[in-house]
């Protein structure tokens, strides 16, 4: 999976302005102390620019946050000043993790995995975190399900409008229910001028059974499956799954 340009790093929290990290870092450390996991140390894989592993931290924990852009993971260092603990960055590409020793759970969110190549990359994903991730610890993942690619992103466009930045979303959905995306984002800089930037990128869709079967095959238990950060299963017509999984 390669990494974001630099253009894009500089609007990226401006895009995810309505994403409530330190939310979501209840919610994840909650759901995994259900599963009777408290952990110390965890790893935010594909942690981008870094707000979730910076609110893990804030919370005590050690963390580890890995990500393949450079750009992303600036700005995730300049973030994280003066935070305690610290935060470990690591510039590495999920399908070719390597830390120092083993976490007792690992999080991957904002449908992160849907933005690997295909089923093969996440095989290649799982087998390195089952190396750093301890016997009987957890690995807690969303993913985009295909309901969102059909009906939700589709063949559609989108318009964002912040004061960080103005962005044009296209999507084009092929027929595996993958969406191609493609981003123009204009950044002010004063005057009334913007500079132009666009990025390009594909999301795939894991379904249910091959899910399964990849997770099993590379030594993962299935414990539970809930909606979009709140308690309970699934709805028909969910948008985003998390699932919580338990290295064998």
């Amino acid at each position: 999976m390669a990494g974001y340009n630099e253009s894009f790093s500089q609007v990226y929290d401006g895009l995810m302005g309505e994403v409530d990290y330190t939310a979501r870092a209840d919610f994840l450390l909650a759901q995994a102390a259900r599963h009777g996991c408290r952990p110390g140390l965890v790893l935010d894989l594909a942690c981008g620019t870094g707000s979730l592993s910076l609110a893990l931290a804030r919370r005590g924990l050690e963390v580890i946050g890995v990500d393949g852009s450079p750009e992303m993971l600036s700005l995730a260092m300049n973030k994280s000043a003066g935070v305690v603990p610290p935060v470990l960055f690591l510039c590495q590409e999920m399908e070719e993790l390597d830390l120092y020793g083993t976490v007792e759970a690992a999080f991957c969110t904002l449908d992160s995995l849907n933005h690997l190549p295909g089923p093969d990359s996440l095989e290649r994903v799982l087998e390195r975190l089952r190396n750093f991730i301890q016997p009987g610890g957890l690995f807690l993942f969303d993913l985009n399900t295909p309901y969102k690619h059909r009906a939700v992103l589709g063949s559609n466009t989108f318009v964002y409008d912040t004061p960080e930045v103005y962005c044009v979303w296209q999507n084009t959905l092929g027929e595996d229910d993958g969406v191609d995306i493609a981003l123009d984002f204009f950044l002010p800089r004063g005057g009334g001028t913007y500079t132009r930037g666009e990025e390009t990128f594909r999301e795939v869709v894991f379904p249910q059974p091959q899910l399964l079967e990849i997770l099993e095959r590379r030594g993962f238990r299935l414990l539970e499956e809930l909606g979009d950060y709140r308690p309970g299963p699934p709805e028909a017509e969910e948008e985003r799954i998390l699932y919580i999984t338990q290295r064998k």
